[in-house]
């Protein structure tokens, strides 16, 4: 989804927003606002899809108080599509969607003592509680894996799906199934509950974790990362024996719905959060033990002891933990206290300090991006680190090693905020014999292996050093890396070990290259054969004729990204009038800055790279405008011009992205719920409640995902 510089190039925005002092804080309030969307949709992707987080639970939080903060003040500026206004999705393509029967709502997160305090003086407020009086509150563990929602009816487990976007979950009721702590049949049926839906959390023990990881090293099979990302990822194999190999656990830790034979509420029959977990210890689920894991607080005193004392011990607990969460243990406080659309204002999450580690520097090497920038890493002596070896660790650029006067052979302290990415806090100078050797950071591209040194130059403004003329080719592979990548010509079946293998093998020298491939050759090549490289010639034939927005983007032009590909495209008919744009044409069209202007001209004023795209041309490739190149919603043009859409359901022939920017390109606006203002809803497998709102309406047009297809050109 992100390339490696998009995702370079977002962490170092996020750290600006996260510096107090930047400058970046003079930007104009509609500026800030759309690059903190971007940030955050980006950390949630990076949290909830390929579960590898970049920034802290804490730095990301403080991205979304900014943005918070803002939009407060600027409520002309708030839209539907912004993270503020929804939960944060961890939604796939790969198990059909499924509605909640209540949203999963996210939880708001304290870091300290204070934190507690002010969460508690909220909760007097919101329900005009005198200050002096104590609230009781229960807590237990916060666990660290996958959530899930279980549905029982009848006393029988009929649905499993994972928390997905909060609303939607994704459905995996056989994998469910295979959990030896989720029941297949609970009595319900003795408290008056004919359906309820439960929340919890699967995750694997920590020995499990090492024995699993043991085994596969027996087997030289790749070792799995901590046990979080084992866990969540069990939750979506698609074969349930593999996935009861994994040995998953449940906690459950919330009664989210509960309903009688005729769907009335029967919530108000527990008075409190403990009176419900009691009872479903008593069903037989797996919840937090009382009093060890979880406890009662008869004031915010006590839980402010209860959940510090764990902290203390939560690295012999056999779950991966992350914190506490807090609750309102009155039910008729909790409504009374009520939600905020990310999170309910009757609990909160404790969240435990950065796991820190000591580790010796041993040296440091450098990584080279497709713009040139130089990326020095740390190699350190291997340590675990919140349940991963780390040994590698960014030092990001020159002014970081210095600001910390990192040395070779130093004693670093190591840390891994809100456990995620490994960080080098500090040198411990204190340590320090005198054999440590200062970082000199190169003068010359390090990586360049030909007899002709290149000096590396840094732009004003800027904190990079970059090789500014790539004469070993190192830069020219990652932007061949990139050139085919999903975010710009998506060249299916070519990744980057593919890339590095024909490129290694000759075959791959400029962007051209890729479109002059010769197919025979591949077919003989180990591992491939007739069927694949004929794949892969499809793939490449497919590409030549996408829009010159993705040519544009696909060229690794500094600061050129998406958005503004798509601008450019709508203004010229073919990719080589730019040859004789001056920065003023550039500057004219609104988003486009004099930076990224500069850098447009300063690559269509090289000769090299226009020689590029003429032999790419003669190669076949599209260098006109096409349709999808001119905005559809601003020509009017298009067979849902002017009109709303949405889709629901489990789509067969394309994923709901798909689907969406086929819509968006035959002049159609996405919307994200069944109202009045809604023009078409596409239905596909197994449509829930958006299709009997639809059709309670009277007023929307329902296509199936065929009859779409058939409406577009």
């Amino acid at each position: 989804m992100y390339s490696q510089e998009e995702q370079q190039s977002l962490y170092s925005l996020s750290k600006e927003y996260l510096d107090e002092g930047s400058a970046i804080r003079q930007q104009s309030a509609d500026q800030q606002i759309n690059e903190l969307r971007q940030l955050i949709v980006y950390h949630e992707y990076r949290y909830y899809i390929k579960h590898d987080p970049v920034v802290s639970d804490y730095e990301y939080d403080q991205l979304f108080k900014q943005l918070e903060a803002l939009e407060e003040a600027h409520p002309e500026l708030l839209t539907p599509d912004s993270p503020t206004q929804r939960v944060s999705t961890d939604l796939t393509e790969d198990f059909p969607s499924v509605e909640h029967l209540v949203p999963m709502l996210s939880l708001a997160n304290s870091y300290n003592a204070e934190d507690l305090y002010e969460f508690d003086r909220q909760i007097k407020r919101y329900a005009n509680i005198p200050e002096e009086q104590d609230i009781e509150y229960a807590v237990e563990p916060k666990y660290d894996g996958g959530s899930i929602a279980v549905i029982y009816e009848n006393d029988q487990l009929s649905r499993g799906a994972t928390r997905g976007n909060g609303q939607m979950g994704e459905e995996m009721t056989n994998n469910a199934r295979v959990i030896r702590s989720i029941p297949l049949k609970a009595a319900f049926s003795e408290y008056g509950i004919q359906k309820v839906e439960l929340r919890g959390e699967v995750l694997i023990r920590k020995d499990a974790f090492e024995r699993i990881n043991q085994k596969r090293a027996e087997e030289g099979l790749t070792l799995f990362a901590n046990a979080r990302n084992t866990a969540t990822g069990g939750l979506r194999m698609k074969d349930p024996q593999e996935v009861a190999k994994r040995g998953l656990e449940a906690f459950i830790y919330t009664l989210g719905y509960a309903a009688d034979e005729k769907g009335e509420s029967v919530l108000e029959k527990f008075n409190t959060h403990k009176e419900s977990l009691d009872m479903l210890e008593k069903l037989g689920f797996k919840v937090p033990a009382e009093p060890e894991e979880r406890t009662v607080c008869r004031s915010i005193r006590e839980v402010v002891d209860f959940c510090t004392g764990w902290e203390e011990k939560r690295e012999a607990y056999p779950y991966e933990i992350d914190g506490m969460v807090v609750k309102v243990n009155d039910r008729e406080l909790q409504e009374r206290t009520g939600y905020t659309s990310h999170h309910p204002r009757w609990s909160i999450a404790y969240k435990f300090k950065a796991k820190q580690a000591t580790s010796k520097l041993l040296k440091v090497e450098y990584q080279v991006g497709k713009i040139g920038s130089i990326t020095p890493v740390a190699k350190i002596a291997p340590v675990q680190l919140a349940g991963v070896t780390v040994a590698s660790v960014s030092l990001h650029n020159e002014d970081f090693i210095t600001s910390k006067d990192l040395r070779i052979g130093d004693t670093v302290l190591v840390e891994r905020a809100g456990d995620v990415i490994p960080y080098i806090v500090k040198a411990m100078d204190d340590l320090r014999d005198g054999s440590e050797q200062p970082i000199e950071f190169p003068r010359y591209c390090p990586v360049n292996d030909t007899a002709e040194a290149v000096e590396l130059v840094r732009p004003e403004g800027e904190a990079a050093w970059r090789c500014p003329t790539c004469v070993c080719g190192a830069q020219n592979l990652q932007q061949i890396i990139f050139h085919v990548s999903k975010n710009a010509m998506d060249i299916d079946g070519m990744g980057k070990s593919i890339i590095e293998r024909f490129y290694e093998l000759g075959w791959l020298r400029t962007i051209a290259d890729v479109y002059r491939l010769d197919y025979d050759k591949i077919a003989a090549l180990e591992g491939f054969g007739q069927k694949s490289a004929d794949n892969l010639k499809a793939s490449i034939e497919r590409a030549k004729q996408n829009p010159i927005h993705r040519l544009l983007h696909s060229l690794s032009i500094h600061h050129l990204g998406r958005k503004v590909s798509r601008i450019i495209a709508a203004e010229v008919s073919h990719v080589l009038e730019l040859q004789n744009w001056t920065a003023e044409d550039f500057t004219n069209i609104k988003d486009v800055g004099p930076v990224v202007a500069e850098n447009i001209q300063s690559f269509f004023q090289d000769e090299h790279n226009i020689k590029m795209l003429q032999e790419m041309e003669e190669l076949g490739v599209n260098l006109h405008q096409t349709e999808e190149d001119i905005p559809k919603a601003v020509s009017g043009e298009g067979p849902f011009a002017g009109k709303t859409i949405l889709f629901t359901g489990s789509l067969q022939t394309m994923s709901r992205k798909e689907a969406q920017a086929k819509a968006e390109a035959a002049g159609a606006k996405n919307i994200s719920a069944v109202s009045g203002n809604l023009d078409f809803l596409v239905v596909g497998e197994k449509a829930g409640s958006k299709l009997k709102k639809a059709k309670e309406l009277g007023t929307v047009t329902i296509l199936t995902e065929q009859e779409f297809l058939e409406q577009l050109p």
